[in-house]
Protein backbone atom coordinates (compact mmCIF):
# COMPACT_ATOMS: atom_id res chain seq x y z
CA UNK A 1 0.00 0.00 0.00
CA UNK A 2 1.14 3.56 -0.63
CA UNK A 3 1.44 5.91 2.30
CA UNK A 4 0.37 9.23 0.85
CA UNK A 5 -0.75 12.57 2.30
CA UNK A 6 1.84 12.56 5.08
CA UNK A 7 0.74 9.51 7.07
CA UNK A 8 3.37 6.94 7.98
CA UNK A 9 2.74 3.36 8.98
CA UNK A 10 3.87 2.41 12.51
CA UNK A 11 7.56 1.68 12.29
CA UNK A 12 8.29 -1.86 11.19
CA UNK A 13 4.64 -2.88 11.13
CA UNK A 14 2.54 -4.32 8.35
CA UNK A 15 -1.23 -3.79 8.56
CA UNK A 16 -3.35 -6.71 9.73
CA UNK A 17 -5.73 -5.88 6.88
CA UNK A 18 -6.66 -3.04 4.53
CA UNK A 19 -10.05 -2.03 3.18
CA UNK A 20 -11.38 0.57 0.75
CA UNK A 21 -13.89 3.28 1.71
CA UNK A 22 -16.23 5.60 -0.17
CA UNK A 23 -19.46 7.38 0.74
CA UNK A 24 -22.38 9.26 -0.80
CA UNK A 25 -21.83 8.59 -4.50
CA UNK A 26 -25.43 9.77 -5.10
CA UNK A 27 -25.28 9.23 -8.84
CA UNK A 28 -28.06 10.47 -11.12
CA UNK A 29 -28.12 11.03 -14.87
CA UNK A 30 -29.20 14.67 -14.45
CA UNK A 31 -27.47 18.07 -14.71
CA UNK A 32 -25.35 19.28 -11.79
CA UNK A 33 -27.19 21.01 -8.96
CA UNK A 34 -26.82 22.27 -5.41
CA UNK A 35 -27.76 21.11 -1.92
CA UNK A 36 -30.33 23.03 0.14
CA UNK A 37 -27.33 24.86 1.62
CA UNK A 38 -26.08 25.82 -1.84
CA UNK A 39 -23.16 23.35 -2.04
CA UNK A 40 -22.51 22.22 -5.65
CA UNK A 41 -23.35 18.60 -6.47
CA UNK A 42 -21.96 16.74 -9.47
CA UNK A 43 -24.48 13.97 -10.12
CA UNK A 44 -22.95 12.53 -13.30
CA UNK A 45 -19.32 12.98 -12.29
CA UNK A 46 -19.76 10.90 -9.15
CA UNK A 47 -19.67 7.67 -11.16
CA UNK A 48 -16.26 8.73 -12.50
CA UNK A 49 -15.06 9.15 -8.91
CA UNK A 50 -16.24 5.61 -8.16
CA UNK A 51 -14.58 4.24 -11.31
CA UNK A 52 -11.24 5.78 -10.33
CA UNK A 53 -11.69 4.43 -6.80
CA UNK A 54 -12.25 0.88 -8.06
CA UNK A 55 -9.22 1.15 -10.35
CA UNK A 56 -7.06 2.32 -7.43
CA UNK A 57 -8.39 -0.37 -5.08
CA UNK A 58 -7.65 -3.06 -7.66
CA UNK A 59 -4.07 -1.79 -7.77
CA UNK A 60 -3.76 -1.62 -3.97
CA UNK A 61 -5.59 -4.91 -3.35
CA UNK A 62 -7.46 -4.19 -0.08
CA UNK A 63 -9.29 -7.18 1.41
CA UNK A 64 -12.74 -5.61 0.87
CA UNK A 65 -14.54 -2.30 0.28
CA UNK A 66 -17.10 -0.50 2.44
CA UNK A 67 -19.68 1.75 0.76
CA UNK A 68 -21.28 4.04 3.34
CA UNK A 69 -24.60 4.52 1.58
CA UNK A 70 -26.56 6.83 -0.71
CA UNK A 71 -25.61 4.96 -3.85
CA UNK A 72 -27.91 7.10 -6.04
CA UNK A 73 -29.50 10.50 -5.49
CA UNK A 74 -33.06 11.32 -4.50
CA UNK A 75 -33.41 13.54 -7.59
CA UNK A 76 -32.87 10.52 -9.83
CA UNK A 77 -36.08 10.19 -11.91
CA UNK A 78 -38.06 7.39 -10.31
CA UNK A 79 -38.53 5.54 -13.59
CA UNK A 80 -34.71 5.38 -13.80
CA UNK A 81 -34.06 4.32 -10.19
CA UNK A 82 -33.59 0.61 -10.82
CA UNK A 83 -31.32 1.23 -13.81
CA UNK A 84 -29.26 3.79 -11.86
CA UNK A 85 -28.78 1.52 -8.83
CA UNK A 86 -27.81 -1.42 -11.06
CA UNK A 87 -25.34 0.81 -12.94
CA UNK A 88 -23.54 1.81 -9.73
CA UNK A 89 -23.63 -1.71 -8.27
CA UNK A 90 -22.05 -2.90 -11.52
CA UNK A 91 -19.22 -0.38 -11.07
CA UNK A 92 -18.64 -1.59 -7.50
CA UNK A 93 -18.63 -5.17 -8.76
CA UNK A 94 -15.56 -4.38 -10.89
CA UNK A 95 -13.59 -4.41 -7.63
CA UNK A 96 -11.75 -7.71 -7.28
CA UNK A 97 -13.14 -8.58 -3.86
CA UNK A 98 -16.18 -8.27 -1.59
CA UNK A 99 -18.08 -4.98 -1.32
CA UNK A 100 -20.26 -4.33 1.74
CA UNK A 101 -23.01 -1.73 1.27
CA UNK A 102 -24.97 0.36 3.73
CA UNK A 103 -28.33 1.94 2.94
CA UNK A 104 -28.94 5.68 3.24
CA UNK A 105 -31.91 7.98 2.86
CA UNK A 106 -31.27 8.57 -0.87
CA UNK A 107 -31.24 4.81 -1.48
CA UNK A 108 -34.65 4.57 0.18
CA UNK A 109 -36.06 7.52 -1.79
CA UNK A 110 -35.44 5.46 -4.92
CA UNK A 111 -36.31 1.87 -4.10
CA UNK A 112 -38.18 -0.06 -1.41
CA UNK A 113 -36.18 -2.27 0.92
CA UNK A 114 -37.47 -5.47 -0.70
CA UNK A 115 -35.77 -4.44 -3.95
CA UNK A 116 -32.79 -2.59 -2.51
CA UNK A 117 -31.39 -5.19 -0.11
CA UNK A 118 -31.11 -7.99 -2.71
CA UNK A 119 -29.53 -5.59 -5.24
CA UNK A 120 -26.92 -4.56 -2.68
CA UNK A 121 -26.58 -8.16 -1.43
CA UNK A 122 -27.22 -7.02 2.14
CA UNK A 123 -28.05 -9.90 4.51
CA UNK A 124 -31.29 -8.71 6.08
CA UNK A 125 -33.17 -9.25 9.33
CA UNK A 126 -36.89 -9.00 8.47
CA UNK A 127 -36.12 -6.25 5.97
CA UNK A 128 -33.54 -4.54 8.19
CA UNK A 129 -30.02 -4.01 6.84
CA UNK A 130 -27.75 -4.62 9.85
CA UNK A 131 -25.11 -7.34 9.94
CA UNK A 132 -21.56 -8.04 11.05
CA UNK A 133 -18.52 -9.86 9.71
CA UNK A 134 -15.05 -10.76 10.94
CA UNK A 135 -12.52 -10.86 8.08
CA UNK A 136 -9.66 -11.78 10.41
CA UNK A 137 -9.72 -12.99 14.05
CA UNK A 138 -8.46 -9.64 15.39
CA UNK A 139 -11.21 -7.49 13.87
CA UNK A 140 -15.00 -7.38 13.59
CA UNK A 141 -17.01 -4.93 11.50
CA UNK A 142 -20.54 -4.07 12.62
CA UNK A 143 -22.84 -2.56 9.98
CA UNK A 144 -25.80 -0.67 11.43
CA UNK A 145 -29.12 0.11 9.75
CA UNK A 146 -29.68 3.75 10.67
CA UNK A 147 -33.10 3.77 8.96
CA UNK A 148 -34.51 0.90 10.99
CA UNK A 149 -36.95 3.40 12.54
CA UNK A 150 -37.71 5.68 9.61
CA UNK A 151 -40.48 7.57 7.84
CA UNK A 152 -38.92 6.56 4.51
CA UNK A 153 -38.27 3.10 3.13
CA UNK A 154 -40.97 1.12 4.92
CA UNK A 155 -44.57 0.70 3.79
CA UNK A 156 -46.94 3.35 5.16
CA UNK A 157 -48.65 0.83 7.45
CA UNK A 158 -45.40 -0.67 8.78
CA UNK A 159 -44.95 -0.30 12.57
CA UNK A 160 -41.49 1.24 12.07
CA UNK A 161 -43.07 3.98 9.95
CA UNK A 162 -45.59 4.68 12.71
CA UNK A 163 -42.82 4.86 15.33
CA UNK A 164 -40.84 7.26 13.16
CA UNK A 165 -43.80 9.55 12.48
CA UNK A 166 -44.58 9.65 16.19
CA UNK A 167 -40.99 10.69 16.97
CA UNK A 168 -41.08 13.43 14.33
CA UNK A 169 -44.46 14.68 15.54
CA UNK A 170 -43.19 14.90 19.12
CA UNK A 171 -39.74 16.35 18.42
CA UNK A 172 -40.17 18.55 15.33
CA UNK A 173 -42.93 21.19 15.41
CA UNK A 174 -42.51 22.19 11.74
CA UNK A 175 -45.07 21.15 9.14
CA UNK A 176 -42.10 20.29 6.90
CA UNK A 177 -40.41 17.55 8.90
CA UNK A 178 -37.17 18.08 6.97
CA UNK A 179 -36.94 21.62 8.36
CA UNK A 180 -34.85 22.23 11.51
CA UNK A 181 -36.36 25.69 12.10
CA UNK A 182 -36.67 26.33 15.83
CA UNK A 183 -34.75 23.21 16.78
CA UNK A 184 -31.72 23.89 18.97
CA UNK A 185 -28.50 21.92 19.42
CA UNK A 186 -28.69 18.14 18.93
CA UNK A 187 -32.50 18.44 18.67
CA UNK A 188 -31.82 19.51 15.07
CA UNK A 189 -31.32 15.83 14.22
CA UNK A 190 -35.06 15.11 14.31
CA UNK A 191 -35.57 15.48 10.58
CA UNK A 192 -37.35 13.14 8.19
CA UNK A 193 -34.20 12.45 6.15
CA UNK A 194 -32.56 10.96 9.25
CA UNK A 195 -33.64 7.86 11.14
CA UNK A 196 -32.99 5.71 14.16
CA UNK A 197 -31.84 2.30 15.37
CA UNK A 198 -34.65 0.11 16.72
CA UNK A 199 -34.74 -1.75 20.03
CA UNK A 200 -34.21 -5.18 18.47
CA UNK A 201 -31.14 -3.90 16.61
CA UNK A 202 -29.77 -2.38 19.82
CA UNK A 203 -30.14 -5.75 21.54
CA UNK A 204 -28.37 -7.42 18.62
CA UNK A 205 -25.56 -4.85 18.84
CA UNK A 206 -25.15 -5.53 22.55
CA UNK A 207 -24.90 -9.28 21.88
CA UNK A 208 -22.32 -8.82 19.10
CA UNK A 209 -20.17 -6.56 21.27
CA UNK A 210 -20.34 -9.06 24.14
CA UNK A 211 -19.03 -11.75 21.80
CA UNK A 212 -16.29 -9.49 20.43
CA UNK A 213 -15.18 -8.63 23.95
CA UNK A 214 -14.83 -12.34 24.78
CA UNK A 215 -12.81 -12.85 21.59
CA UNK A 216 -10.60 -9.81 22.32
CA UNK A 217 -11.48 -8.27 18.95
CA UNK A 218 -11.17 -4.67 17.83
CA UNK A 219 -14.59 -3.55 16.55
CA UNK A 220 -15.29 -0.96 13.85
CA UNK A 221 -18.91 0.25 13.83
CA UNK A 222 -20.12 1.45 10.42
CA UNK A 223 -23.28 3.48 9.93
CA UNK A 224 -24.57 5.82 7.23
CA UNK A 225 -25.60 8.34 9.90
CA UNK A 226 -22.96 9.87 12.22
CA UNK A 227 -23.02 8.88 15.89
CA UNK A 228 -21.17 11.76 17.56
CA UNK A 229 -22.01 15.51 17.53
CA UNK A 230 -18.30 16.36 17.50
CA UNK A 231 -17.78 14.78 14.07
CA UNK A 232 -20.91 15.97 12.30
CA UNK A 233 -23.45 18.68 11.67
CA UNK A 234 -26.11 18.37 14.35
CA UNK A 235 -28.79 18.04 11.67
CA UNK A 236 -27.10 14.90 10.26
CA UNK A 237 -27.01 12.77 13.42
CA UNK A 238 -28.79 9.47 13.97
CA UNK A 239 -31.99 10.15 15.95
CA UNK A 240 -30.94 7.96 18.89
CA UNK A 241 -27.17 8.20 18.54
CA UNK A 242 -27.03 8.57 22.33
CA UNK A 243 -28.71 5.18 22.86
CA UNK A 244 -26.43 3.55 20.29
CA UNK A 245 -23.36 5.01 21.97
CA UNK A 246 -24.64 3.94 25.41
CA UNK A 247 -24.48 0.34 24.16
CA UNK A 248 -21.08 0.86 22.52
CA UNK A 249 -19.62 2.47 25.64
CA UNK A 250 -20.51 -0.57 27.78
CA UNK A 251 -17.59 -2.34 26.13
CA UNK A 252 -13.99 -1.48 25.38
CA UNK A 253 -13.89 -3.37 22.08
CA UNK A 254 -15.26 -0.60 19.82
CA UNK A 255 -12.35 1.55 18.69
CA UNK A 256 -13.75 3.50 15.73
CA UNK A 257 -17.16 4.50 14.35
CA UNK A 258 -17.19 5.30 10.63
CA UNK A 259 -20.03 7.10 8.86
CA UNK A 260 -21.21 9.15 5.89
CA UNK A 261 -24.27 11.35 5.20
CA UNK A 262 -22.70 14.65 6.37
CA UNK A 263 -20.90 15.40 3.12
CA UNK A 264 -18.21 17.73 4.42
CA UNK A 265 -16.75 14.99 6.64
CA UNK A 266 -15.47 15.21 10.21
CA UNK A 267 -13.41 13.60 12.94
CA UNK A 268 -13.74 13.53 16.72
CA UNK A 269 -12.71 11.41 19.69
CA UNK A 270 -15.45 10.97 22.29
CA UNK A 271 -15.15 10.89 26.09
CA UNK A 272 -14.52 7.12 26.01
CA UNK A 273 -11.68 7.38 23.50
CA UNK A 274 -13.74 6.12 20.54
CA UNK A 275 -12.83 7.75 17.23
CA UNK A 276 -15.64 9.00 14.99
CA UNK A 277 -14.73 9.59 11.35
CA UNK A 278 -17.39 10.86 8.92
CA UNK A 279 -16.27 10.48 5.30
CA UNK A 280 -16.32 13.24 2.70
CA UNK A 281 -18.83 12.70 -0.13
CA UNK A 282 -17.96 11.55 -3.63
CA UNK A 283 -20.97 13.54 -4.91
CA UNK A 284 -19.40 16.92 -4.12
CA UNK A 285 -16.18 16.35 -6.08
CA UNK A 286 -15.85 18.80 -8.99
CA UNK A 287 -14.59 17.17 -12.21
CA UNK A 288 -10.93 16.29 -11.84
CA UNK A 289 -11.16 15.69 -8.09
CA UNK A 290 -11.86 12.59 -5.99
CA UNK A 291 -13.01 11.47 -2.55
CA UNK A 292 -12.24 7.88 -1.59
CA UNK A 293 -9.51 6.07 0.25
CA UNK A 294 -8.28 2.96 1.98
CA UNK A 295 -7.79 2.18 5.65
CA UNK A 296 -4.95 0.12 7.07
CA UNK A 297 -5.87 -1.67 10.30
CA UNK A 298 -3.19 -2.37 12.92
CA UNK A 299 -3.50 -3.78 16.42
CA UNK A 300 -3.46 -0.27 17.90
CA UNK A 301 -4.89 2.05 15.23
CA UNK A 302 -6.67 2.62 11.95
CA UNK A 303 -4.86 4.73 9.36
CA UNK A 304 -7.07 6.31 6.68
CA UNK A 305 -5.23 7.24 3.51
CA UNK A 306 -7.53 9.60 1.64
CA UNK A 307 -7.43 10.64 -1.98
CA UNK A 308 -7.77 14.33 -2.77
CA UNK A 309 -10.86 15.67 -0.95
CA UNK A 310 -10.95 12.79 1.56
CA UNK A 311 -8.67 13.78 4.43
CA UNK A 312 -6.12 11.28 5.67
CA UNK A 313 -6.57 10.53 9.36
CA UNK A 314 -4.62 8.60 11.99
CA UNK A 315 -6.87 7.02 14.61
CA UNK A 316 -4.80 5.68 17.51
CA UNK A 317 -6.87 3.58 19.91
CA UNK A 318 -7.32 4.93 23.40
CA UNK A 319 -5.71 8.29 22.67
CA UNK A 320 -7.82 11.35 23.36
CA UNK A 321 -5.64 13.38 21.01
CA UNK A 322 -5.63 12.81 17.27
CA UNK A 323 -3.87 14.00 14.17
CA UNK A 324 -5.61 14.72 10.89
CA UNK A 325 -3.46 15.52 7.87
CA UNK A 326 -4.97 18.03 5.43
Amino acid sequence: MGYANGLLCPQGKQPLLSFGVISDVQYADIPDGRSFLGVPRYYRHSVSVLQRAVQKWNEEKPMFVLNFGDIVDGFCPKDQSMVAVKKIVNEFDKFNGPVYHMIGNHCLYNLPRKDLLPLLRIPGHDGCAYFDFSPIPEYRFVILDAYDISAIGWLENHPNTAKALKILQERNPNSDKNSPNGLVGPERRFLKFNGGVGEEQLQWLDHVLQESTKLNQNVVVCCHLPLDPGASSLSALCWNYDEVMDVIHRYNCVKVCLGGHDHKGGHSVDSHGVHHRVLEAALECPPGTDSFGHIDAFDDRLSLFGTDRMKSTEMVFGHLCNKTVY
